[in-house]
């Protein structure tokens, strides 16, 4: 049975959706089945791998709201072992609409939960909030990560999210994990980068990653071709550094799940 992974974080602008792309797509590159879910309403995740969203129909929307099962809503995507259930603007409405259903926290799980054993991963791109989209995300998961961009009040926003997930964790998913948390947007020609990855690791120590993710022209120039880094310029640092990470992500999870 494979692991659902939460890519989270309430902050916009952190490389939420650069990771979710480029490390779904570097462990598929390893031969793993996997499905990412793009559960923001932007569509980012969606636009990253080439596909218009407001193009997509049927989409996440018409899944959690029932109109579609599964296989129906899984699409192709240019690396053979990547499948996407991607977002368009529809799901801008779900959380209004979700609102007064019934269990509406874990409408997201019961979806995933069939579709497990497919895949060997299932990453879940979250909305840059804490509203339903993101409870579902987490309500559904066995592991969550935090990108955590090294800048200026990184740490403020992260303490309210860890916050948020012992409560996820103790209302609506007991089993969720931290896989880790990932040191993203990193500059080495500027001191601030090295002062707060250097405090990350003094916190958290274990608990975050090896991998750092640089600031990275291919980055951002992959994102506006619709392409995985790996598929844009698999030299550039950026593709390398998600590589590293794919090879970290499939250790870690393989280790925690032998502690449950």
């Amino acid at each position: 049975m494979g692991s659902i992974i939460s890519i989270v974080n309430q902050k916009g602008g952190v490389g939420k959706t650069t990771t979710a792309v480029n490390l779904s797509a570097s462990i598929a590159a390893a031969e793993k089945r996997c499905l990412l879910v793009d559960s923001d309403p932007q569509g980012n995740a969606t636009t990253s791998l080439g596909i218009d969203p407001s193009s997509l129909k049927p989409s996440l929307y018409d899944l959690i709201l029932g109109e579609h099962v599964g296989n129906k809503v899984i699409i192709d995507t240019q690396i053979p072992m990547l499948k996407l259930i991607g977002a368009n603007p529809d799901l801008f409405g779900a959380e209004i609409e979700m609102f007064s259903m019934e269990n509406k926290e874990y409408l997201l799980n019961n979806i995933l939960s069939k579709l497990k054993d497919q895949y060997d991963y299932i990453f879940i791109d979250c909305p840059p909030s804490l509203g339903f989209l993101t409870l579902n995300s987490l309500a559904a998961a066995d592991f969550f990560l935090v990108p955590l961009q090294c800048e200026y009040l990184a740490m403020e926003g992260l303490s309210q999210l860890l916050n948020t997930i012992r409560l996820v964790k103790k209302g609506l998913n007991q089993s969720l994990m931290m896989i880790g948390i990932l040191l993203t947007m990193f500059d080495t020609r500027n001191n601030l980068s090295r002062q707060v990855a250097d405090e990350v690791r003094q916190h958290f120590r274990d608990s975050v990653f090896q991998t750092i993710i640089p600031r990275n022209v291919s980055l951002t120039e992959a994102i506006s071709h619709g392409k995985p880094i790996i598929l844009y310029d698999i030299r550039s640092k950026g593709a390398q550094s998600y590589l590293e990470l794919a090879k970290e992500i499939i250790l870690k999870e393989g280790d925690k799940r032998g502690q449950t």
